[in-house]
């Protein structure tokens, strides 16, 4: 588990193909490889990887076909900055929210616009996640932990204060980059609690009929 506030900005060192899966080694910037261990977990802009090695001032991790496909890191190259942010603690200050390091589903950046001295990003979502973003609620996005600030159809928004800017890899986000996405974990388990279903059957989606019988909210009209 994670918290979704970034520890360091890494860099790919190298990326080798392994049957179809890869093996990529990630310097872990001004995160010292001295306080990790082989074993261990680490957030890799957002996606949980389990260091298998390390090599000179960074690890290894391997990256499974499965991953390659359904996140970013299958576009990473030598080189490209990482966001790095090790599993959490009984100790660790929760600044961010709960995260798990499984990817919802990735996003694209459409707009990038000043906002007084933060900068403010419109990110296109994939249609089977809105149901789960919700305004002032919690999204991570390539392992930031972030407030959503505005909601569309197939969009928000989040702004990105400077020192998120400066320490993580959202400072050089650009229109047309790709991210990963993971929703509140809260907002998941709700849809399950809610459903009703039956161990073994599916889940029922989170519909506003069904938080109205549950008591979540009221119809207009029993207020006139």
């Amino acid at each position: 588990m994670f918290t979704g506030i970034v520890q360091a900005v890494g860099r790919v060192n190298a990326i080798e193909s392994k049957g179809g899966d890869q093996r990529m080694v990630i310097g872990t910037g001004k995160l010292s490889a001295d306080i990790v261990n082989i074993g261990d977990s680490v957030a890799v802009n957002g996606v949980c990887l389990t260091i298998a090695g390390f090599d000179g001032n960074g690890f290894a991790a391997d990256v499974s076909r499965e991953t390659l496909l359904r996140t970013t890191l299958g576009s990473l190259r030598q080189a490209d900055p990482v966001n790095l942010e090790l599993a959490l603690t009984l100790t660790t200050r929760l600044g961010g929210h709960i995260v798990s390091g499984h990817v919802d589903g990735v996003g694209t950046v459409s707009e990038r616009r000043e906002d007084g001295r933060s900068v403010r990003f419109r990110i296109v979502n994939p249609p089977a996640l809105a149901k789960y973003i919700a305004g002032k609620g919690s999204i991570c996005v390539d392992g930031v932990s972030l407030t959503v600030n505005a909601v569309g159809r197939s969009w928000f928004e989040v702004n990105i204060v400077p020192h998120t800017l400066s320490e993580t890899t959202l400072g050089v986000s650009e229109v047309g980059r790709t991210v990963n996405l993971e929703v509140d974990i809260l907002a998941r388990y709700l849809e399950r609690l809610l459903s009703g279903a039956e161990e073994g059957q599916g889940a029922s989606q989170l519909t506003r009929e069904l938080l109205s019988r549950s008591g979540f909210i009221q119809d207009s009209h029993e207020h006139d």
